[in-house]
């Protein structure tokens, strides 16, 4: 097929006014999915691409040559901002068809909104969240808006296949085309799918239709990516060593950071000097602060400010002005920003990428990456790894630079194998399965329980979900008139319902941040986001204390002060790391190659950590003895298989170890005190294991694991099976106990 000659005419005539001399390889790909085939396409082609283009074009042809009688194509973005610098472009696209597009998030003016209601047609881009809004608020709308709806594009897909955003999104989708009584096919775009044949199975799900996923040269990628570590206060690793070779860095360019407060902002402000940079890290909290600092150099250099800050907690208008500032390509400003400018918004010609210690997942990597190397140029990451020295005294676990080893682990997976996060789909969304129960009576009104159920517990996310567990949920929403049971025997919401449902939140099933007061007796310590079950330790205000009861009702946690330390993390996971990524960390210590992306100080301090990993053994065994009684477990397990092997030494092994003071630095080690030695802790745990423990017994007695916003609002015995069966990875932990047992015969 030539995919250009089957183009309408006004796509052609943008084609030319743009000045390209051909179609990129990904477009040629997807015109003959979208126009040869009537199945779902999944797009997988890097940042830059193309890739809008490759899936407007032919659906902008086929709508121009059949013009549907309702909205004909639905956009889903995870982004109110990827939704905004889109509108622009597919508005241009779009203008000489006399195609309309239509902006529906909660920031779009009213105005388009009314005239989509009025006469529906042409594109609808929206958020998950607002189409939620548009199911409950616009249910009597849904047939004649979609009525004849032929495309439901999903962008950045990557992103929304392993939480409840995700599930809530493709939930949304079945029941959408269920009432308007549509057929779309789906189409998704995406710069990091690792598993693509699961992604298309996702986007597929509940349509009764396959997905296509188009193969095609995208061509060479070309990288500019260097990694520097900075311990907070001087001597930087290797400064007494006078013999080390210079590596090359992204560019030439100081290799130590000016005199300043602290040596890795500093090298980031100096090298972000004259050049429109983005500076990522892993929270708000931390964004701010390194917001902050910069600015003070900005002042304390008697330099203009040159800095802006973007992520979700901010208001609107500050986003969509650091947004606009960064289009203008004479802008020489940079923007600290979490993963709110991770996704595919085009903000101009960025020179380069910063990143603050090691994100969680190599897909986080790539597309933070891939913001950068537009028209044209390479794509160009600087990682700036940072730490505080050990301690003197301090036990080895302690000395590896657990972020270095983590960046070097995600830079190489993918260079090696390609490798990137797969979908989730095992998990039990019991939260998200109150949620949808809740939206579908709000928005349809009285029901039966047969009818409900046959609504929600037929979407496909929740095929792991039994009848029977869902008639424990309804009974429990019963009982706290979340809903009522009406004289007709019928269903609808309750009052306590109504107030949850009627609130804006709502329509979100992504945890806002929630914070938790900690109290000592009448003292309150200061506020912690996500707060671990009693018995864990938590840090703060200087002091390590264990917490004695959390009250999530009234958002507090009750602590007594104890001796010792804690690790990092504590009361949460360490975010979504892959069991890949820390097998790749091991092999990162264990091997002596030299990555040319290191630069002098990151270099020198893995050769240190290397040295730490042989001398003290734990490259030949997992359990390394600390001296006396005191032991570190090496797992090199993901955050969800390492958080099961903690609970199974704790609840299933530890009395008969005589194991104590278990503390886990998630997920890279564990430490504890053990009356057992080295062979009898490999045995004890081997025959605990072989005995298949039933992942029920995993969770603590009394504890009920809120992960989800609606956890809250679940049964308890449905929240403890959710966190058993769809959080703790027993199969994975269960497995590397296996590998132990058969490697230490």
């Amino acid at each position: 097929m030539n995919v250009f000659d089957r183009f309408s005419p006004f796509i052609q005539d943008y084609i030319y006014r743009m000045g390209w001399q051909s179609l990129r390889g990904v477009q040629n790909a997807a015109g003959e999915a979208i126009f040869g085939t009537e199945n779902h396409v999944l797009l997988a082609a890097s940042t830059a691409s193309g890739k809008t283009e490759a899936a407007f074009f032919p659906i902008l042809t086929l709508l121009d040559e059949d013009p549907p009688h309702s909205v004909g194509v639905l956009y889903i973005a995870p982004l109110k901002a990827l939704i905004n610098d889109q509108f622009g472009r597919l508005t241009e696209l779009c203008e000489e068809a006399g195609i309309p597009v239509t902006r529906w998030h909660g920031d779009a003016a009213q105005t388009g909104k009314r005239k989509l209601l009025r006469k529906p047609a042409g594109i609808l881009q929206i958020t998950p969240e607002s189409l939620e809004s548009l199911m409950i608020n616009k249910h009597m709308e849904i047939p004649s808006l979609f009525g004849d709806l032929r495309f439901i594009v999903v962008d950045e897909i990557h992103s929304l296949l392993r939480g409840d955003r995700g599930m809530q999104t493709f939930c949304l989708i079945e029941r959408l085309c269920r009432l308007a009584g549509c057929h779309p096919r789906r189409i998704g775009l995406s710069a990091t799918i690792g598993d693509p044949e699961a992604a298309g199975r996702v986007l597929g799900a509940g349509s009764g239709r396959p997905t296509v996923i188009p193969r095609f040269d995208g061509g060479k990628e070309r990288w500019r990516l260097s990694v520097e570590h900075f311990f907070h206060t001087a001597p930087q690793a290797g400064e007494d060593l006078l013999d080390l070779p210079e590596t090359p860095a992204a560019e030439p360019a100081t290799d130590t950071a000016p005199k300043a407060a602290d040596p890795g902002l500093g090298y980031i402000f100096e090298h972000t000097r004259g050049k429109k940079c983005l500076i990522f890290t892993n929270s708000r909290e931390e964004c701010e602060a390194v917001c902050q600092s910069l600015r003070q150099y900005c002042e304390a250099n008697r330099e203009p400010d040159r800095f802006l800050i973007h992520h979700g907690n901010l208001s609107a208008s500050y986003r969509e002005s650091a947004e606009e500032e960064m289009k203008d390509d004479d802008s020489l400003l940079s923007v600290c920003a979490t993963a709110t400018l991770e996704l595919g918004i085009d903000i101009g010609r960025l020179e380069r990428a910063f990143q603050i210690d090691a994100p969680f997942t190599v897909s986080g990597f790539l597309q933070r990456m891939g913001r950068t190397g537009r028209r044209g140029n390479p794509s160009e990451m600087w990682f700036v790894i940072q730490e505080d020295h050990p301690e003197p005294r301090a036990m080895f676990p302690d000395r590896i630079p657990w972020y270095l080893i983590q960046a070097i682990a995600l830079v190489q997976l993918y260079l090696e194998e390609r490798f990137v996060e797969p979908p989730r789909t095992d998990r039990l969304p019991y939260s998200l399965l109150y949620h949808q129960t809740m939206s579908t009576l709000a928005s349809c009104g009285e029901m039966s329980p047969g009818e409900l159920a046959s609504r929600v517990l037929t979407l496909s996310c929740f095929h792991r979900i039994s009848q029977e567990d869902y008639r424990i949920l309804l009974r429990h929403l019963l009982e706290t008139d979340h809903i009522n049971r009406t004289e007709n025997g019928g269903l609808i919401l309750g009052l306590t319902g109504e107030r949850i449902v009627n609130n804006y939140k709502f329509y979100a099933v992504f945890q806002e941040n929630v914070e938790y007061a900690v109290r000592s007796g009448s003292e309150e310590l200061g506020t912690i986001v996500k707060p671990p079950p009693a018995g864990d330790k938590i840090a703060i205000a200087g002091r390590v204390w264990i917490v004695e009861e959390v009250d999530h009702k009234r958002r507090e946690v009750y602590c007594t002060m104890v001796k010792g330390r804690v690790p990092a993390y504590f009361g949460d996971v360490a975010g979504d790391i892959h069991t890949r990524i820390l097998e790749r960390m091991r092999r990162v210590l264990e091997e002596e190659t030299r990555y040319p992306y290191l630069m002098r100080q990151a270099a020198c301090r893995l050769d240190e950590a290397r040295d730490v990993f042989q001398k003290s053994g734990m490259g030949n065994r997992p359990l390394v003895s600390l001296g006396g009684n005191m032991w570190a477990l090496f797992p090199w397990l993901g955050s969800y298989a390492f958080l099961a092997l903690e609970r199974f030494l704790k609840i299933r092994c530890a009395k008969r170890l005589g194991l104590k003071g278990l503390s886990p630095s998630r997920p890279y080690y564990l430490q504890f005190t053990m009356k057992a030695g080295e062979e009898e802790f490999y045995r004890i745990i081997a025959e605990e294991a072989a005995a298949e423990p039933d992942p029920m017994e995993l969770v603590y007695p009394g504890e009920v694991p809120v992960f989800e916003k609606y956890d809250e609002y679940v049964p308890e015995e449905l929240i403890r099976k959710g966190f058993a069966l769809g959080v703790l990875d027993v199969k994975e932990m269960l497995r590397r106990v296996g590998e132990w047992k058969r490697n230490l015969r």
